[in-house]
């Protein structure tokens, strides 16, 4: 097999397309970047109104994700523990009672153990009461804590939205103003759809932070009725089976 220097440009000319052809595969090393140019247009399109908008849906993504954990980690709606202690105690293993809080996570058996220990060490039922009812009222203000974030986010994403459209439409209706007689089809459409963009990012924020919201009140609110029915029943007596009647 012979080889000349005559056939060498040909030989390069044939391979100057295939190089080109590997150069093509360079940008793929910005392919991270690209993920970013979607926001980028976004941003651009909507201005600062977006920019707020996306940065309290950042924040209340991350007060959701927060509170859904706390509530996981502390079992908040199973108090079938609770319960268990209530029952020993009634039936007189005050002690086995306060040894199962020890063991709950749910912190309603904190909150009945208190009562327990109070009623054993026979203090007088009213100091008992108005302590339980200021660490019932300790508690389920912690487990509200940062709600009042997600719901003044849900109110004022769709004003927000709202008024970067009207200002996007302010900007519409300048540009026809100084256009006059040359009126653009495109250049009005394309304002008027940037302008209806904000709208429709902010009810995009207030819509899951809504649902999200009315999800969580829901749990504290059975959580607080589940809490106020067993410190309640410590004090009282069960009227529910008939009781023997002395003459």
């Amino acid at each position: 097999m012979s080889f000349s220097l005559e056939a060498l440009p040909h030989a390069v000319n044939q391979l100057t397309p295939s190089l080109g052809t590997c150069a093509s595969f360079a940008p793929l090393t910005s392919a991270p970047l690209a993920v970013l140019n979607p926001v980028g247009q976004l941003v651009g399109a909507g201005g600062p109104v977006v920019v707020v908008l996306l940065g309290m849906s950042v924040l209340a993504l991350t007060v959701m994700v927060a509170k859904v954990w706390q509530f996981a980690s502390l079992e908040l709606n199973q108090l079938g523990t609770v319960r268990h202690m209530l029952a020993l105690h009634r039936s007189g293993d005050s002690t086995q009672a306060l040894s199962v809080a020890r063991n709950c996570r749910n912190p309603a058996a904190a909150v009945l153990a208190q009562a327990i220990r109070g009623q054993c060490h026979n203090l007088p039922t009213a100091m008992v009461r108005e302590e339980v009812e200021r660490a019932s009222h300790a508690l389920v203000v912690s487990l509200r804590a940062n709600l009042r974030l997600l719901e003044v986010t849900a109110s004022l994403a769709p004003l927000l939205g709202l008024l970067g459209t009207v200002l996007g439409m302010i900007r519409a209706f300048q540009q026809i103003a100084q256009a006059e007689n040359t009126i653009n089809p495109s250049t009005l459409s394309g304002g008027i759809w940037e302008a209806l963009l904000t709208t429709a990012v902010g009810l995009s924020v207030a819509i899951p932070v809504v649902a999200v919201l009315n999800w969580l009140e829901g749990r504290v609110e059975q959580f607080t009725h589940g809490l106020t029915d067993v410190t309640t029943r410590v004090f009282t007596t069960d009227l529910s089976q008939d009781q023997q009647v002395t003459p």
